[in-house]
Parts: structure tokens; C-alpha cells; sequence
């Protein structure tokens, strides 16, 4: 233990963290930037943090405040001791509908101040797109903005009193009129009030530099508005007390079709007068589906607010009937406002991938010009990106001026470096030619601090340098930012990562087979890191479960950049640091559907998992649960089910067979079936309809766990007129898809030996030698199939998940893999498909329960709803996680986890069911979480059709 760390151990009460892990998860934010810290603290109040600022003052260490890290500047990294706020100063001390105010603490997310005031009618004005997860310390520090800043401005402008602590210590409450102000600063302001009124430009999104112009006489002399954007350089805050705003009642969004983007910019400054409460931006090259948009190639989103819906649509139609548009739409209903805003909120995110798969960055993220300057401007810098052979995006904020845009730089070579640093310096002087901020929202950090000679000028710049002397004459306070800055292209984050592909066993198809570059997907927007989750989401449920960042996706992410990098993590994949963060990884695949850039957090565990215990004994776990096919159909074979399950009701017997095991002692043991799906199957005669053939998959769940599941699937699929055939069935009888096709007696001898399998527990717990042999045995068995137009209709959505896409990114040199992933369909995509004209029985009751976390991340469920409201089905289902997630909620030490994970959504939506209600559940995981923790039955929706179609 260093002296330092000793010191801080004696002196905070709060979490302090030297350790390999908490220093790897603050190496870096939202930015291109990378510092390493000596450790992290997390003060549990402001006498905390005074011990802090005491302790790394006598050590001559900087500190670094940070909120959710979704910094884009790298202002939220350093290389002293962090200040992480979202542990425990991150409560709303207190709100007051009267006066419109808050208090509240640097570590609290904004979606939770919203949910306080909105039963007021109240709400905080500025709302960045990471609303789920910033912090309104971290907005302070940025002077935030987000959509609705042509209506409420910026932070600064919501900001009324700043309680701060100084690096020396002193604690101030900062306000208007001089309140709060250290010595020294009113005579700064004083000496220089010509520069100030002259040398800022005039305009909404001017967030560059101090805003040293707060502080003149005539603009109320507020300190706490000019602390507001000053990215921790200044003091630490600890508390705030904000203003709210009214919310309107009732919104409207009216959604405008421009030609190109530049229509768009240009039409954006003419509708502020109409007072909308957004003017926001984007183009067709960052929708990944224009479905559900006006015709166009670029849309602005202009929302309107009112007393009354009637009043808001008025407003917006006044919009579309104001604008010069190719399309339009105004929508009132909020779910479809929701669907439209996520296209836009996820942007930040999507725009780190261009249309081709390459990689793009921020940098130059957020620089702004007057409005009615954004049509020449965008013009000029898409001229700009060409002449430097780099391409961009914009979107953001058109009625600011302000546009966000991440660019393909190339950071991994010299000379892309120098490009990149070319591009900066000649996109700063574009954009004060037009007069213009370098920052527009996000702040300057490294990325453009040192540019700010070409916006200010050299004598304003060092204004802001005697500024910062007269706050923090040590320069203890997030060093290197704003004042005295490092240069833009040094401390890349890239810089430290393998320059050749790192081995690995699946193919990363959308990363060229690179797992550095698929590592690199993840850019920090924390979007995993969201606190609660409604509708449908599903990412990340052990981040919810527990609140450590390094259970977050991206927190993972930032552990494996690490383990890559070998400075922080140096013992690769061997490393007990990424293993444990991984550990309480559900492999539920929410983050490749709800991650903005799709990480795959999954696959990346099952690779570490494969290379960590190489040539190692695993975990018992991996034996038992990992090898479950292998047992079943053994138990199976030998009839020894009704044994099996006879010790299993033992409770000595069942808890030495647990512990043993690797299980979790709190869970039970799931009943063996007495007669399996396959063996039942054959006992009926095989197939009996003569339709179109389908393949119903075997798989391991409904095969040995809960054969009703298949026969029931069988019962639907056969009323609907489609013939159902099994793969064994296919080739050892001689009769089913192909009849009559010339078969060899080899492959007829390999059908006999084995059953096909999807390989999910291999690879949930990283046995991928083992998963590959199952696969190509699969493969092999399913060859008669391929040659077949045939769809193979899976049961289980983890099984249809995985043949879908861990078959092929594990056998990516194998071509039947991806023939096989294309042809898989679930049940109720195989009726939609394949029996279009059929319709189901009507069961007419109330529906809860749970959409499948794979179901959601891969395959989607749109046919299973339209199947549920076809049969009269009725209510949605909830999002999240059931918690168990196959193998994950019965391993020994994963218990809570699962629980709280089910606590969520799932299990308070049971529990207010109305009565009578249908429980669905397609995943035998989900149904076993119910029926554990909640003693309810889930269903399979084939079971519940099954059951109405012999009633009838």
C-alpha cells in the first residue's frame, strides 16, 4: 500500500480503490482519451471529499471529479485520484414545487430528478440523451444542454446556488452578485470587463472556455453560473440547488422531411419563432430504417408542448404548415413519440459505426454557430471532411446551431494520428470563421482546449489561466484541461492496444474477425449503465442488480481493453479482474440489441472464459450445467429419471449433490421428465399431417425438461396444417423432406449415432473446443435438411438464439453454419410464415410474463405479439431479465443476483396480474424463475394455444 493510499484509507469514510480493477474502469470516459489513475475514492459526503482534496494536496496529487464518465472530451480521466459521486452523493436532498427548486447531490442521475418532479408538473430543463445515466454534477461540469434547450436553455441557465469546495479546502456557496467568490477573482473581472464584453461571441451553445462573462456587473455577477462548464478545474462541487421548469401538459411531435441535410439546417433557425421545445436534426445516413419517418433524406424532430393534446397537435401542424417540407407527420400518441425520440437519443452511439462497419469517433463532437449560419456551415465542413478523406455524420441540436458527428479517424497509426490532429486545427478555424463555439455541449477537455488560442485568442486564453490561479493556484484540479492543456493527440486511448489481431476462436463477422476492434466498440456512452429499465429493454440487468460499474457492459468492456492493453491488467486472459467482472454476466444478450453499438458482452465472456481456463479445471459449475445435454440424454438412455428425481426430493442428498456441483444451494433441483419429447414422438408414429414440412428442433429444455412444451407445439403446427418432422426422424425412417432423395449409408449411420444440439451451454460457460465438436456433429446431421427449403422451427428462444448466431460466429469457416443460422424461425414466426392463412384459437384473457431476454436481443418478437393479439391474448409483456438465464441463476454465488434481476419487472408483473391471467413464458429458464421464486406456472404460448385447440 502506497502512502498516499494509506492516507486516504485513514481519512475518507468512503470506498477508496487502488486496486487493479477500480483504476481500469476510470481509465477512461466517453472520450478518444485514456489516463490511468493511481486510485478511485468514493466520498460519502462533502467532509469526504475535503479530506480528499487535504490529502492529495500534501502529496502533490491531482484529483479528478467524475459523474456517469459519459464525458466526450476526456475531462472525466486523469492520472491522480478520481472522485466517483455515483456511490453515495447521489441522493435528491430535496424539492420544493413552490419555488420551482431542487437540492441535490453531484452523483444523481437526471432520470431520477425527473421522476421527483414530474408528479408536480415540474421537470429540469436541460436533458442530454444520456438522461438515463448523467449526472447533474457532470452536467454542471459541462454546462449540459440536450434536445430541449431551445425552450430551457443550458444547465447554467436551470443552476441557482453552488455549494464548492476549493482545492485549499476553503467551502463556498456560490450565487449571484458575487456569492461565493474566492479573493482575488471580483478584482480579475474588474481589470478586464472590456475584453470580457467583447471577446466572447454571442450565441446559444457557447460553452468553450470560462464563462468569465457571467461575472460582469450587467449580467448579475453570478459565480455560480460562470462555475457552470468549467469541467472540474475550478473547485468540487458538492451539492446544488437548481431550478425547474413547467412541463407541458401535452406534446406533439412533428417530424419534417427535407430533401438533404442542408434544407434541413437551413429551415431549422426560421421555426424558432413559433417557440418549439425542440429543433433537433438528422440525416439518412444515421437511420438505420426510415419505416415509421416522412419522406426524406434528412428530418428535423420539432416537439411542441400545450395545456391540452389538442392544443400541442395545433401547435405542431402551425410547424409543418410554417415549413418548406418534402413530407411530414405529427405524432400525438407517446409510445410512437418514444419509438421516434430513441432513434435520436441512440445516435451517439449508432454514429460510432459508418454504413460500411468502420469505425468512427468523437473528437469533434459538438461544435456550434449561430443558427442561422448551420446551412453554410454544415456545407463547408462536409467540404472539409472530403478534402481530408474522412467521413462523418452529423445530427444533433439545428435549432442551436450545434451538431454532433463522430468521424473514421484512423487513431491506431502515426498517420492517421497526424490527420486527425490536421482535420482539428483546420475544422477550429472553419468554425470560428462562422462564428462559432469549439464546444457546443460536451465541453473542451483535451480534445479542444487547445485550440481555444484560435476562438479566444492568446490574451483571453490567459485570462482563463489567471482565472484558473486564482481558484486553484496549485493546479490540483483536473490538470492538463481548459488551462495549460495536453495536446489533442496525445493520451489516445488506441495507442496502448495490440496492432495485430488478437487469436481467437469466434469470427467477429462485423469486426473483421478483430476482438481488439470488437472490444473497441464500446465508446462509453453508458447507456448500460441506466438504473432502472422500462418496456422492453433488457440491458444490463446484473448492473441494475448491483450498481458496480464493473457489472455494467461497459464496465466489462473497459476491464478487456485493459487485459488488451497490458499495462493496468497484466496478466491477459489469465487475468481474476476480468474474470470476476464477467462473472455476474447473465450472457442474456440484451446489450447486442440495446447497446447503441451492439457490444456483444456474451460472446466476448464465452471467448475470455475459453481462454482463461485452458489447459485449467474449471469450475464445477462448468461440468455439471456446461455438460447438461450430456447427463440428460444419459438419465434419458439408462430410464433413470424417476430415480434421479427421487434423490433430488432427498434434501441431504440434494444439498451434497449441490454443493458438489457448483449449484446454488437455494435453488431446486428441475424434475426430469418421465418420458422425453423424442421418445413420445416416436410412440405417436412420427409425423401424421401432409402439408408443408417444418423441422421442430429437439432441443435439450423441451427434449428432457418439459417435453409438453414440444407436444404441444406439434398440436398447434400439425392444426395449422404444416407436417412436422424431427431431424433424427428425417434420415433414420426415410421419409420427410426430400422423399425419394438417394441418401448414403454413411449418413444414415451418423444420424443413428447422435442428436443434434445447438451447443448453447458449451459456450454459455466457454467450453468452445467442446461447442465446435457439437456444432459440426449438428451440421452434419442437419445436411439433408440444408438441402431441404425447410424451416426448423426452435422452441426455446436460447437455443434459436444461439443456432442463429453463435453457430455461425463459432463455425465461421464452416458455410452449412450460416445456412443452418438462416433457416432457424420460432414458433410463431414459423405460423406467420408458413401458415398465413390460419388463425389461432381464441383464448380471450389478460397475458403477463416475460419476453426472452435472447427472444428480444435476437429474434425478435413482433410475430409472437401479433400471434398473442390474433388469439386475444391481451396486455404487454414486461422487459428485463427473468434472473436465471440457463446456467447463470443456479450457479453457487449467483443466487441474489437472480433474484433481484427477477424483482425488477418480471415478478412484480405477476404479482398484479389480473385474475385469470395467462402466464407466458417460451423460455424454460423464465418458466423454472417463476416457479421458484413466485410458485406460478409459465407457459409456452404453443401450450396455451395447444390447450384452447382440445378444449375446442
Amino acid at each position: 500500500m502506497t502512502d498516499l493510499e494509506a492516507a486516504l484509507r485513514r481519512a475518507v469514510g468512503g470506498e477508496v480503490g487502488f486496486d487493479v480493477t477500480s483504476r481500469a474502469l476510470t481509465t477512461m470516459d466517453a472520450s478518444n482519451y485514456r489516463r490511468v489513475p493511481l486510485g478511485v475514492v468514493a466520498p460519502r459526503d462533502a467532509d469526504d471529499v475535503a479530506a480528499v482534496l487535504e490529502v492529495c494536496r500534501a502529496h502533490g496529487t491531482p484529483v479528478v471529479a467524475r459523474g456517469g464518465g459519459t464525458s466526450i472530451a476526456g475531462q472525466a480521466t486523469g492520472t491522480g485520484v478520481v472522485l466517483d459521486f455515483t456511490r453515495h452523493m447521489n441522493r435528491l436532498i430535496d424539492l420544493d414545487p413552490g419555488t420551482r427548486t431542487a437540492v441535490v447531490q453531484p452523483g444523481l442521475v437526471l432520470d431520477r430528478l425527473q421522476e421527483a418532479a414530474a408528479p408536480h408538473g415540474l421537470r429540469f430543463g436541460p436533458d442530454p440523451s444520456t438522461h438515463s445515466r448523467c449526472t447533474l454534477g457532470g452536467m454542471i461540469g459541462n454546462n449540459a444542454c440536450g434536445s430541449h434547450s431551445v425552450a430551457w436553455g443550458t444547465t447554467a441557465d436551470s443552476v441557482r446556488e453552488l455549494s464548492v469546495l476549493t482545492a485549499r479546502g476553503r467551502s463556498l456557496r456560490l450565487g449571484p452578485d458575487w456569492a461565493g467568490a474566492p479573493p482575488g477573482l471580483r478584482e480579475l473581472v474588474s481589470g478586464e470587463s472590456a475584453r470580457l464584453r467583447t471577446g466572447f461571441p454571442d450565441l446559444p451553445r457557447r460553452i468553450s472556455g470560462y464563462a468569465l462573462d457571467a461575472l460582469l456587473p450587467e449580467r448579475g455577477a453570478d459565480v455560480a453560473r460562470s462555475f457552470c462548464g468549467s469541467e472540474g478545474t475550478l473547485g468540487v462541487l458538492t451539492e446544488a440547488v437548481v431550478r425547474l421548469v413547467e412541463s407541458p401538459r401535452a406534446r406533439a411531435l412533428a417530424v419534417l422531411g427535407y430533401a438533404d441535410e442542408a434544407g434541413a439546417a437551413e429551415a431549422a433557425a426560421g421555426l424558432l419563432p413559433l417557440a418549439p421545445l425542440t429543433v433537433e436534426g438528422m440525416a439518412v445516413d444515421l437511420v438505420p430504417s426510415t419505416r415509421g419517418l416522412p419522406r426524406g433524406g434528412a428530418w428535423l424532430f420539432v416537439e411542441t408542448g400545450g395545456d391540452s393534446p389538442a392544443q400541442a397537435r395545433a401547435r405542431a401542424e402551425a410547424v409543418v404548415r410554417a415549413a418548406d417540407v418534402v413530407d411530414a407527420l405529427v405524432v400525438t400518441d407517446p409510445a410512437g413519440q418514444r419509438r421516434l425520440w430513441r432513434v435520436r437519443e441512440d445516435a451517439s452511439g449508432t454514429a460510432t459505426r459508418m454504413p460500411d462497419g468502420a469505425e468512427a469517433w468523437p473528437g469533434w463532437e459538438d461544435c456550434a454557430v449561430p443558427p442561422a449560419r448551420l446551412g453554410a456551415y454544415l456545407r463547408d465542413f462536409r467540404a472539409l471532411l472530403t478534402a481530408h478523406g474522412l467521413r462523418g455524420t452529423p445530427y444533433g441540436h439545428f435549432g442551436d446551431g450545434c451538431i454532433h458527428v463522430r468521424i473514421d479517424f484512423d487513431l491506431m497509426t502515426d498517420a492517421g494520428v497526424a490527420r486527425f490532429r490536421r482535420f482539428s486545427e483546420e475544422l477550429a478555424d472553419l468554425v470560428v470563421a462562422h462564428g462559432g463555439s469549439l464546444s457546443g455541449e460536451h465541453g473542451d477537455g483535451q480534445a479542444r482546449a487547445e485550440l481555444l488560442p484560435r476562438m479566444y485568442g492568446e490574451e483571453t486564453v490567459a485570462l482563463f489561466a489567471r482565472a484558473k490561479g486564482v481558484w486553484d493556484p496549485d493546479d490540483l484540479l483536473n490538470p492538463g484541461m481548459l488551462v495549460r492543456p495536453a495536446p489533442l493527440d496525445t493520451d489516445l486511448r488506441f495507442s496502448v492496444l495490440p496492432r495485430e489481431p488478437v487469436d481467437v476462436e469466434f469470427g467477429y463477422p462485423a469486426d473483421a474477425g478483430d476482438f481488439s476492434a470488437a472490444v473497441r466498440r464500446c465508446v462509453g456512452v453508458a447507456k448500460c449503465r441506466t438504473t432502472s429499465v422500462t418496456g422492453s429493454g433488457v440491458m444490463c440487468p446484473s448492473f441494475r442488480a448491483t450498481g458496480d460499474e464493473a457489472h455494467s457492459t461497459r464496465g466489462r468492456a473497459r476491464l478487456l481493453h485493459e487485459m488488451l492493453a497490458g499495462e493496468v491488467v497484466t496478466d491477459g486472459w489469465r487475468s481474476t479482474e476480468v474474470r470476476d467482472a464477467l462473472d455476474l454476466c447473465l450472457s442474456c444478450k440484451g446489450c447486442r440489441s440495446d447497446c447503441p453499438v451492439e457490444v456483444d458482452m456474451a460472446t466476448y465472456k464465452a471467448e475470455f472464459l475459453h481462454h482463461h481456463y485452458a489447459g485449467r479445471r474449471r469450475p464445477a459449475a462448468h461440468y455439471t450445467m456446461g455438460w447438461l445435454p450430456v447427463w440428460l440424454r444419459w438419465a434419458a438412455r439408462a430410464r433413470v429419471a424417476p430415480v434421479v428425481n427421487a434423490l433430488a426430493s432427498v434434501r441431504p442428498l440434494a444439498a451434497v449433490a449441490k454443493r458438489l456441483g457448483g449449484i446454488a444451494g437455494e435453488r431446486d433441483v428441475p424434475r426430469l421428465a418421465g418420458e422425453t419429447f423424442s421418445r413420445w414422438w416416436r410412440g405417436r408414429g412420427g409425423p401424421r399431417a401432409e402439408g408443408e414440412p417444418v423441422v421442430l428442433w429437439p432441443d435439450t429444455f423441451t427434449e428432457h425438461l418439459s417435453p409438453s412444451v414440444g407436444r404441444a407445439a406439434v398440436r398447434v403446427l400439425e392444426a395449422a396444417g404444416l407436417r412436422v418432422v424431427l431431424p433424427p426422424t428425417l434420415r433414420t425412417r426415410g421419409r420427410g423432406l426430400a422423399d425419394g432423395r438417394t441418401r448414403s449409408a454413411t449418413a444414415l449411420l451418423t444420424a443413428r449415432r447422435g442428436r443434434v444440439c445447438c451447443g448453447l451451454t458449451y459456450v454459455s460457460t466457454g467450453q468452445l473446443d467442446r461447442a465446435r465438436a457439437v456444432m459440426r456433429r449438428t451440421l452434419d446431421l442437419m445436411e439433408p435438411v440444408l438441402e431441404t427449403s425447410a424451416p426448423v422451427v426452435v422452441l426455446e428462444p436460447s437455443c434459436a438464439a444461439a443456432l442463429r448466431t453463435d453457430l455461425p460466429e463459432l463455425l465461421h469457416d464452416d458455410p452449412r453454419a450460416a445456412r443452418l443460422a438462416a433457416r432457424v424461425v420460432t414458433f410463431a414466426q414459423a405460423l406467420e410464415r408458413h401458415a398465413p392463412d390460419w388463425r389461432p384459437p381464441a383464448v380471450g384473457l389478460p397475458a403477463v410474463g416475460q419476453t426472452h431476454c435472447h427472444q428480444h436481443a435476437v429474434l425478435g418478437d413482433a410475430a409472437e405479439r401479433r400471434l398473442c393479439e390474433a388469439a386475444g391474448l391481451t396486455g404487454d409483456l414486461a422487459g428485463g431479465c427473468c434472473g436465471l438465464a440457463g446456467n447463470f441463476g443456479f450457479e453457487d454465488g449467483h443466487y441474489e443476483v437472480s433474484a433481484a434481476c427477477a424483482e425488477e419487472q418480471l415478478l412484480p408483473a405477476v404479482r398484479e396480474a389480473p385474475e385469470g391471467a395467462v402466464v407466458l413464458a417460451d423460455g424454460f429458464s423464465c418458466r423454472t424463475q417463476l416457479e421458484q421464486l413466485a410458485g406460478v406456472r409459465g407457459r409456452h404460448l404453443a401450450e396455451v394455444l395447444a390447450e384452447r385447440l382440445e378444449g375446442a
